[in-house]
């Protein structure tokens, strides 16, 4: 019974691989959330364009959009809660050693599945939405009968910032704020319903109606932790730095959220949850690693979407490269190619048109060869010049921030200059003191050592053991004083 148990790697392989297989499946229900919701718009653009309503036909893609970003608000914010429980359970089941252990695998298993959560349809919409829609005549389909979507004429920036505003205020007003102060509300009645029910009906008459504090604060709902508030933290910081160049404003609906924040977690900590236990720590944690690696992944992101979402490069491009007067005229008539009516596929043919003459060509928004070309509808030559300056804008631009950012570490110091100062004081205030005491300690040694060698020279030969000494001595027979311990400590 007193022998200690030890779990080797075939105890832990079950549930090492239970959380490999659970994580990718959550992570594989977030993609099919995100599949889900575009199929949502696909269909429903596809059938508010046959209305015969010339209103409803006008309003399609804000119509589509609008209640896409919501229904996708709606998955996120319940997913949410369950990969929380899910996060949870996954780490008991590893049973890690310490509890420093699970907390941080705790907050790994978490951070991931939130992260891919909430900036999964994000994602989508700045890199991939409009990448994979083919060209005329061989278009990408979806069931054998829907197109794919394509972005706007103006590109998907705007409807970028169109996802990343409703998604990340919705987050801050429900789940941050309005599930913060009425989960709490709604467990402490469920909580004190359930003890009135349970508890005996009978009261001492000498008892006063009055409940104690104790009880009061029993009724409240136990602290489990700061983990949930860091968590909303790091997930609004991922907001604010990650596509801040297609959202401009989030710092600020960010710090507008933290100032409500502040007075909803006072007002949590001290009305609704009982008193947390104290615990010291050296510093944030693993919190500190996960937000350096937002920090360095938000640089090469915006990088990516001002490169690859926003026009800037092809505008760029075309006024310094192909422009005849040096400005943005015939920009748009640069950025079309040209197709072939005539090789559509059969059934995929305009019922009607209209124009009064018959088309011959259409046109469309990509860099291909024109039909007349012997490379016809293959990439062009300003399709790979525009990339290659994309590419390189991406190097620049990244490696530019991080020098800044290293640039502004090392001129910025982590500690202020006065406190570096004062603490600098206190060390030479307690060196001084140390050299004082050590100071004093001598002249105690020699003292004892200056007694001890007049009472060797009495004539004392015997060996006394004196407590508390800092020096032994002994008379050798020539008379020499020998000091086995005469040595001081230096500061």
């Amino acid at each position: 019974q007193n022998e200690k148990e030890k779990l080797t790697w075939s105890d832990r392989v079950p549930g090492y691989a239970a959380n490999f297989g659970l994580i990718l499946f959550m992570i594989m229900l977030t993609f099919s959330a995100v599949f889900g919701v575009i199929m949502y718009r696909i269909t429903t653009a596809a059938a508010l364009s046959f209305s015969t309503n010339e209103t409803t036909r006008s309003n399609v893609r804000v119509t589509v959009t609008a209640t896409a970003v919501i229904i996708n608000l709606v998955v996120v914010l319940i997913l949410d809660e369950i990969y929380g429980a899910v996060a949870k359970w996954l780490t008991e089941i590893e049973i890690p050693k310490t509890e420093k252990t699970f907390e941080e695998r705790l907050i790994l298993k978490a951070f991931l599945l939130k992260f891919v959560n909430s900036y999964a349809s994000i994602f989508y919409v700045a890199f991939f939405k409009g990448r994979f829609v083919g060209r005329p005549g061989r278009y990408v389909y979806v069931f054998e009968g829907y197109r794919m979507e394509e972005c706007a004429p103006g590109g998907c920036l705007m409807e970028l910032c169109i996802q990343l505003s409703i998604i990340m205020l919705g987050k801050q007003l429900i789940q941050n704020n309005l599930f913060e102060i009425g989960i709490p509300k709604l467990k402490k009645l469920l909580r004190k319903l359930k003890d009135e029910r349970t508890e005996l009906k009978e009261m001492d008459t000498n008892q006063s109606k009055d409940p104690q504090q104790w009880d009061l604060d029993y009724i409240l709902e136990p602290f489990t932790g700061l983990t949930p508030e860091y968590m909303e933290m790091i997930i609004q910081f991922g907001f604010v730095t990650l596509f801040v160049a297609s959202f401009p404003l989030a710092p600020l609906f960010a710090l507008l959220n933290n100032i409500i924040e502040v007075r909803l977690d006072a007002k949590k900590f001290v009305t609704e949850l009982r008193r947390p236990d104290t615990v010291r720590a050296k510093d944030i944690g693993i919190w500190y690693n996960i937000l350096s690696g937002i920090g360095k992944l938000s640089v090469i992101i915006n990088a990516f979407v001002i490169a690859v979402t926003s026009d800037f490069i092809p505008r760029l491009m075309y006024q310094y490269a192909y422009s005849q007067n040096g400005t943005m005229h015939g920009f748009i008539n640069h950025t079309l190619s040209y197709f072939n009516v005539s090789q559509l596929k059969a059934g995929t043919q305009p019922e009607n048109s209209l124009f009064a003459q018959e088309v011959s060509f259409c046109r469309f928004k990509d860099y291909r060869e024109p039909p007349w070309s012997p490379h016809q509808y293959e990439f062009s030559k300003q399709y790979w010049a525009i990339l290659s300056a994309r590419l390189a804008f991406v190097i620049l631009f990244q490696n530019l921030v991080m020098f800044l950012s290293v640039l502004v570490d090392w001129m910025i110091p982590d500690i202020p200059k006065d406190i570096s100062e004062q603490i600098k004081k206190e060390k030479t205030v307690l060196v001084d003191f140390f050299l004082k005491e050590e100071h004093e300690k001598l002249k105690l040694i020699e003292s004892f050592m200056a007694r001890d060698k007049r009472k060797c020279r009495s004539g004392t030969k015997s060996k006394r053991t004196r407590a508390a000494s800092f020096s032994q001595c002994h008379c050798s027979p020539k008379g020499s004083f020998t000091s086995f311990s005469s040595q001081h400590t230096l500061v």
